[in-house]
């Protein structure tokens, strides 16, 4: 199992035309999340992936801006501002380590991308970085694929790693780096960063936390 940084950007810099075709639509706990707050002058989407969620953020925000460590996946974003005409900047960073001032970001998404993180002390490093940059008072929609998904018959209160196929046209499949959270593990983490929680849940297989910094 290659579990490395490098290999995860890798993988999805092979992967990501294919990848931003299946990804046209926002997920529906992003959407209720950003219709709870209020207007921000920036913010951020931590693993934005093909844009389809800092297309959201755009509508929300001054100044929105996506992070990937994926140079094609944020080929893939940019080719979607333009062809939706929404304006947003797209910077390739490490979620580990964002390059962004402290108190800077007035609401966040950070969907689907922390589970990619191959060791615990990075993701929860990542989760302090989030805390760093956000404004006082500001919120954060925090998620992470589940134990709970049906996909796994797992019990217990730590997770696990896994490696998870996806499959290219013409039947190749390129193994991708997931850290499976458990939902208890998930608040763990949570409550070791200077992140404080103000609500989780479980929905469709990912745990999610609306976080604020302490």
């Amino acid at each position: 199992m290659d579990r490395s940084r490098q290999a995860v950007k890798d993988t999805y810099d092979r992967i990501a035309a294919h990848f931003s075709k299946t990804r046209e639509y926002a997920w529906p706990e992003v959407e209720s999340f950003l219709d709870s707050q209020l207007a921000a002058r920036t913010a951020l989407d931590v693993g934005c992936g093909n844009g389809r969620h800092t297309e959201l953020l755009a509508r929300k925000a001054d100044r929105a801006v996506g992070l990937d460590a994926s140079t094609g996946l944020l080929s893939e974003a940019r080719q979607r501002a333009t062809a939706r005409e929404f304006e947003a900047a797209f910077v390739a960073g490490d979620a580990a380590s964002l390059p962004f001032t402290a108190d800077s970001i007035d609401l966040a998404v950070y969907v689907a991308t922390l589970h990619h993180l191959p060791e615990r002390e990075l993701r929860r490093a990542s989760l302090d970085e989030l805390a760093r940059v956000l404004t006082p008072g500001s919120r954060a929609l925090v998620s992470a694929w589940s134990t709970a998904h049906d996909s796994f018959d797992h019990e217990g209160d730590e997770g696990f790693d896994t490696m998870v196929d996806w499959t290219l046209p013409g039947g190749e499949t390129v193994p991708r780096f997931y850290h499976i959270y458990a939902p208890a593990e998930f608040e763990v983490d949570l409550a070791a960063s200077r992140l404080r929680v103000v609500k989780n849940e479980i929905s469709s297989g990912n745990c999610y936390a609306v976080v604020t910094p302490e």
